[in-house]
């Protein structure tokens, strides 16, 4: 046994620990091929930087259920990796270049890669240093990076068999453009945010000089790509200058005017401008009707040769220079200023531009489709809460094609060559042989597309008779926020399902976001996000860990509270008071745990292990069912309710008896119930139920690998919980009769109480020696019927009634004085009261609920006056 010092000191606790952990091999799986495999693999975090808090509470949670199921007897799997996250962690590096005077392009391609696999080193050592700090059992020798060489292999067979299948494919389209980066994005890289704009009017003439029509757009800009002004079929306004052609303002060409069932008749003018090269509704229109395609940007947002003058400029530059000659030569009619939803690129934060691109994309229906409908099968993925599964439908529902081609050189490089003389395409898992007359495609795969493929790349699929694809895929749970569903999940789900046949794990396991204590979304621009590692510095891992799993329901945000985490941390040094009251009252040849004799209990140990079944019940439930709050409230209320304020107090008695045998008792009894909670909280809290539980007798290395604590039949005594929950009643009765009236436990007072039911007597006379401890009486009277003294304060618990007489309590004198005092108090204020509702004005002309308010006032007094009466009328009949 080692001692403990006075006060729980996590740093002190956790110091050293995780190495101890990782030297002893207790991560890896048990290899134990009888037992039921149960595995995670870690979401990998992007090497874009440091872990934050929605990381913590991910993490937190997966390793609560690994250490749980490991406890449980499982062959788990707790697979770590990390995300290469090619748009951010290249606008990262990029950003840090800028910074030292430099840029990718003078560089080239193979320096700047290797400055990124610098970056990459750097923030993957600190991830893993905030892993252990947070104490999760990863088994980093199956440690995966998405850019590895086996995930490599995976990436190159997906992308090849997609393509033969024809669901990958190359072609022209309307893409996500982010002119900073110069990329291409995908529609969920994309986010809207309110922008203040304008409908910009403008007047397009016939050629025949016969007029002109009126037409609005947000995007002058982009006139010069117009190749058409449609109207819709049928529409009556409009049907004669069907086939017309106008003059584009400025540029001069000729464009037709055509009719198109994309434009809608009630908006606007009912014209509207086509450009095919801008816009993916323009480009079906143009599609449909033959128009060419003019795309007016270069690739960093600047406007091309197709724009005359105004070649060069940066495109909101080229607008507000154009709308101004636009204003000049005439055509434009007005300005009308809206405020308008425009897509921003998640990484530069620049606005999107929409435009036409020759890209990579993956046919999204047939893959989406498969999703659905293994839905509605046994082999569903099952989300937590259930809600979210709509969220993953109504995505799927209205899939888009995914373009899959990034303008980066951080990345899985697509495996498609181009030949230099023919132009032949060839898609293959290996570069052609006569290598010379290729090139390879410069573009990258986006990110997502490998880190679809995690949950069995990382088990050595493609490779399907790897032994850990074969023992631990599918995987058991995901555990991630609800804002990640369109962007990973939904992915990893058609790719396993298209590859594998298989769900990628059993379960989604979502929890929200973490925002701060005013409710708000943390973020750099607020400043208002935590470093988790800070909080591990201040209240300690476990604490930390508590506050995650303990806050919240599955699905729903949580505010960061420093309060909590001090609550947390006082929960935790009373689990180390606890155990340190235990420890020290155990003889010096103690043995470990053992299962102690039932037939020998008293009370209060029948009524503590029957709370410790139904709580070991309770908490297996709820955390299999991923509830853990209203685990950790169970678990709270069980350690310190019931075992540190009532059974280690009453347990008291006991160990500072003379009674040899009975403190013996105690003392096993203690251990054991010790023992089975730090096995209950391990999975929570394992640094400190580590150290206290190696602190004890023990058998075993380590209390990860000890077993879960499991419900005993013998345990069961629902009449103990009972009877004991009528004594703790009285208990907490008498102690607040004594301090409403100073009277201490060390000074004895006469205790009366009646029972409703005779039954319960015996409960009493059974445990006199605690009622002697607890209650201290002078003198004990119980019985079915007690003549109430006129001065006594009472109390009414289920069963019975307790009066505790206060002729020796308090001064009669002095309490009457008191008592006459507050009358006087009383009355002067009901006759406020009543003085102020007789004033008509008043009642006439105050609002209603100032004088229901006054009313209820009055009432109140005229009860509290009734009460001090009667009091004063007892205590002059006493004298």
């Amino acid at each position: 046994m080692t001692d403990l010092a006075p006060k729980y000191n996590p740093n002190e606790v956790e110091k050293g620990r995780y190495q101890t952990w990782l030297d002893e091999d207790l991560f890896k799986p048990s290899g134990d091929k009888k037992a039921h495999p149960y595995s995670i693999v870690i979401p990998p975090p992007n090497v874009t930087g440091k872990l934050h808090l929605g990381h913590a509470w991910d993490t937190a949670i997966q390793d609560t259920l690994i250490r749980f199921k490991r406890m449980q007897g499982y062959d788990t799997l707790y697979l770590p990796g990390m995300d290469h996250a090619g748009i951010a962690t290249q606008a990262k590096v990029e950003a840090k270049l800028r910074k030292q005077g430099k840029d990718r392009h003078q560089m080239g391609r193979e320096a700047f890669v290797k400055q990124v696999w610098d970056w990459k080193d750097e923030y993957a050592s600190i991830i893993k240093g905030q892993w252990a700090k947070m104490g999760l059992s990863l088994d980093y020798s199956r440690e995966r990076f998405t850019l590895d060489k086996g995930l490599s292999k995976a990436v190159k067979k997906v992308f090849v068999q997609l393509y033969k299948e024809g669901l990958i494919y190359r072609g022209e389209y309307i893409i996500n453009w982010d002119p900073a980066l110069q990329t291409a994005l995908s529609d969920i890289e994309v986010i809207h945010k309110d922008d203040k704009g304008a409908f910009y009017h403008v007047k397009y003439p016939f050629a025949d000089g016969s007029g002109y029509v009126e037409i609005a757009t947000t995007r002058p800009e982009t006139m010069f790509g117009d190749t058409a002004v449609a109207v819709a079929p049928g529409d009556e306004r409009y049907k004669d200058i069907v086939g017309k052609e106008l003059v584009l303002p400025l540029v001069g060409r000729h464009i037709p005017i055509i009719e198109d069932q994309h434009v809608d008749p009630e908006f606007g003018t009912g014209l509207v401008k086509i450009t095919p090269a801008h816009d993916p509704n323009d480009f079906q229109v143009g599609n449909r009707h033959n128009l060419k395609r003019i795309n007016v940007m270069n690739d960093d947002g600047t406007m091309n040769e197709e724009c005359g003058k105004y070649a060069g400029m940066d495109r909101f530059d080229c607008r507000e220079a154009l709308v101004k000659d636009l204003k000049e030569e005439g055509y434009l009619i007005k300005v009308e200023p809206i405020v308008h939803s425009v897509g921003h690129s998640e990484r530069s934060g620049v606005q999107v531009e929409p435009r036409l691109s020759k890209q990579w994309f993956v046919k999204m229906k047939p893959l989406a489709d498969k999703v659905l409908e293994n839905q509605k099968t046994d082999g569903k993925v099952n989300f937590v809460p259930e809600r979210f599964e709509g969220t993953l439908d109504h995505w799927m529902e209205d899939v888009h094609d995914w373009c899959i081609s990034r303008q980066l050189w951080w990345g899985h490089r697509i495996p498609a060559w181009y030949n230099k003389k023919t132009g032949e395409t060839y898609v293959g898992e290996e570069a052609p042989k006569d290598i010379e007359n290729w090139e390879q495609d410069p573009d990258v795969l986006d990110t997502w597309f490998s880190s679809a493929l995690w949950p069995f790349s990382t088990l050595g699929w493609p490779d399907t008779n790897s032994e850990d694809f074969k023992r631990y895929f599918p995987t058991n749970a995901l555990v991630t926020g609800y804002d990640i569903i369109f962007f990973w999940v939904s992915r990893m789900m058609f790719q396993s399902l298209h590859f594998t046949g298989k769900r990628p794990f059993n379960d989604v396991v979502l929890h929200g976001l973490m925002r701060d204590e005013q409710g708000r979304k943390m973020s750099k621009s607020l400043g208002n996000g935590v470093d988790p590692m800070d909080v591990v510095d201040k209240y300690g891992a476990d604490a930390l860990r508590w506050f995650l799993l303990n806050g919240t329901a599955p699905g729903q945000d949580t505010r960061y509270d420093p309060k909590k985490l001090s609550a947390a941390w006082n929960f935790i040094n009373k689990i180390w008071n606890a155990s340190r009251f235990v420890i020290m009252n155990l003889p010096s040849d103690a043995k470990p745990a053992h299962m102690p004799d039932v037939s020998k209990f008293d009370l209060s140990d029948r009524w503590i292990f029957d709370r410790l079944n139904h709580t070991v019940s309770e908490v297996t439930r709820l955390f299999d069912e991923y509830q853990f709050g209203e685990a950790g409230r169970e678990a709270y209320n069980f350690i310190w309710n019931d075992f540190c304020d009532w059974y280690i107090e009453i347990s008291k008695v006991a160990l500072n008896g003379d009674d040899e045998e009975l403190k013996a008792r105690k003392q096993e009894n203690l251990i054991w119930i010790l023992d089975q909670i730090l096995r209950l909280m391990h999975p929570i809290m394992p640094f400190v139920t580590e150290k206290l539980w190696l602190s004890m007798p023990h058998k075993g290395k380590s209390i990860m690998v000890a077993e879960y604590p499991t419900t005993h039949k013998e345990f069961e005594n629902k009449q103990a919980d009972s009877d004991m929950a009528f004594l703790i009643e009285i208990i907490k009765a008498v102690r607040n009769i004594r301090m409403e009236v100073n009277a201490p436990m060390s000074s004895p007072i006469d205790i009366m109480i009646q029972l409703d039911d005779e039954f319960n007597k015996h409960v009493l006379d059974e445990n006199a020696d605690y009622v002697e401890n607890f209650l201290h009486p002078k003198e004990l009277t119980v019985a079915a019927e007690i003549e109430a003294p006129k001065l006594a304060k009472t109390a009414v618990i289920p069963g019975a009634q307790i009066f505790v007489p206060l002729t020796e309590l308090v001064n009669v004198d002095d309490e009457l004085a008191k008592m006459e005092k507050e009358e006087k108090r009383l009355e002067g204020e009901v006759q406020r009261a009543e003085k102020k509702l007789a004033n008509k004005g008043f009642v006439d002309h105050a609002p209603e609920d100032v004088v229901n308010n006054e009313k209820e006032k009055k009432a109140d007094y005229e009860s509290q006056l009734a009460g001090v009466r009667e009091r004063i009328q007892d205590l002059k009949e006493s004298k």
